[in-house]
């Protein structure tokens, strides 16, 4: 019934622009129109990580709550986290409009937003106003684009939201915002990663700590992979979502709006962001969790991003072409993987097939 009820709502949405159908979306979350999750935990499905312990490894990615208006319905249609932003210190705007374009034949999506979101006080107001529900909900920060000090933008994000958040995704890997992605090359990484981790460091001496993950771009050249992983893992990220979206236009000559600038995500993304997952498996030995975005939009995906190597899972645009019902049908499909496999939990089978994604070109 969920399904056909989204089906009926689709043309309604499809025929607003992406940004006013995304705002329709966030009113009815708002006011508590979305379907329930009523299904009883399953522990097989449960994950641990960083000290946190997810009901299950399904969350929406960021992007899709950037105000923390939403936490809540999130994790009430199921999710085992919500993750909100990226926020950055000071409100912006982001890039003129129109600025997002759906590829609808090819389930994908392509955005040149650029951190557009109230800023670091409305988002802290929202979240201490929610204190007490329970829930992991983590928080996406960035950089404001006109910031004479980029890393001083991401400390002030862990110091901002450290009593509100369960833990914090570094975003330095959108497309959207001039330079941000320089901060993934090594040396510039260490002075940031080295700043966010004593700002942590700071906090946590009055008690409890709070996980650090980051979140890297699927366009890395493949001889530079190698270096950023290393500089993650000596700094000790407590794991690495991969990945954002993509500059790369895979498969899209002759689409039209596939030649609009920004990222694209959904399904034209799975198989470049799937192979540089288990790429960044190996490279860490499956020591580092990661989390696995990109292209997530049907069971069998997800329990591919998995086999590549995440131990968690982040989908957005899947959840534009197929609807709610896609995380209670994604839940359901891991439980039966683990059960046919013979182990007692999801993250069993993380890493599975890394071997076999990583030796596929990324241009597949």
């Amino acid at each position: 019934m969920l399904t056909s009820m989204f089906h009926l709502a689709r043309p309604m949405l499809f025929a607003l622009p992406p940004e006013q159908a995304h705002e329709a979306t966030l009113k009815g979350l708002e006011a508590g129109v979305y379907p329930r999750d009523t299904a009883v935990m399953d522990p097989r499905v449960a994950v641990s990580l960083a000290g946190l312990n997810f009901a299950n490894p399904l969350g929406i990615a960021a992007g899709f709550d950037k105000d923390a208006r939403v936490p809540d319905a999130v994790l009430g249609m199921g999710c085992g986290f919500a993750e909100i932003g990226t926020v950055t210190p000071q409100p912006q705007m982001g890039n003129p409009t129109p600025r997002v374009f759906r590829l609808v034949a090819q389930n994908g999506m392509i955005n040149r937003l650029g951190f557009n979101n109230g800023g670091h006080a409305a988002a802290l107001a929202r979240l201490r106003a929610r204190a007490g529900r329970g829930g992991i909900v983590g928080v996406n920060i960035g950089a404001n684009k006109d910031s004479a000090d980029r890393a001083a933008d991401y400390v002030a994000g862990v110091e901002t939201f450290w009593d509100v958040a369960s833990y914090f995704m570094v975003n330095i890997s959108s497309p959207n915002t001039p330079g941000l992605r320089d901060l993934q090359a090594p040396a510039v990484l260490d002075e940031l990663l080295g700043r966010v981790m004593a700002a942590r460091e700071c906090k946590a001496a009055g008690g409890t700590s709070r996980p650090i993950f980051v979140k890297i771009a699927p366009d890395i050249a493949e001889d530079d992979l190698a270096a950023i992983v290393a500089r993650l893992v000596a700094n000790q990220v407590d794991a690495i979502a991969v990945s954002n979206t993509t500059l790369a236009r895979p498969g899209l000559d002759g689409i039209a709006d596939a030649t609009e600038a920004g990222g694209l995500s959904g399904r034209p993304l799975f198989h470049r962001s799937t192979v540089m997952l288990a790429r960044v498996y190996q490279l860490t030995a499956g020591r580092v969790p990661l989390i696995g975005i990109g292209g997530i939009d049907s069971p069998g995906s997800a329990s591919a991003k998995i086999e590549a190597g995440a131990t968690l899972l982040q989908l957005y645009t899947g959840l534009i072409y197929e609807g709610p019902g896609l995380i209670g049908a994604i839940k359901s499909h891991l439980a039966e993987a683990v059960q046919h496999s013979g182990k007692s939990s999801i993250t069993a089978l993380t890493g599975a097939k890394a071997e076999v994604w990583a030796a596929k070109p990324l241009a597949g």
